[in-house]
């Protein structure tokens, strides 16, 4: 059991990296994205179903639907600048 925890992590080396390296364009989203907290995202998909909430109290079944499904993509865009901030594609590019 104890050998498990021993084990010393192995890291990514530079010619795998150089396999599966970002574009140009990817590499300028994450530049800029990477400037934003991570919580940002939270606290705007929290407000986007709390708007629907509102929009659907007052009997505006359209929008609220609308509104409330900025929700999900707003959290996968926070769980891709996460994924970019602990281990994107600028370990080539620094």
């Amino acid at each position: 059991m104890l050998e498990t925890f021993n084990k010393p992590q192995v890291s990514v080396g530079a010619p795998e990296a150089a396999a599966h390296a970002e574009g140009p364009l990817a590499r300028k989203i994450e530049e800029q994205t990477a400037k934003l907290p991570s919580d940002l995202w939270l606290w705007a998909a929290g407000l986007s179903m709390a708007a629907s909430l509102v929009l659907q109290v007052s009997r505006k079944k359209s929008e609220s639907q609308f509104v409330g499904q900025w929700a999900a993509p707003l959290l996968l865009i926070g769980v891709y600048n996460k994924l970019v901030k602990v281990a994107g594609s600028d370990r080539l590019h620094p």
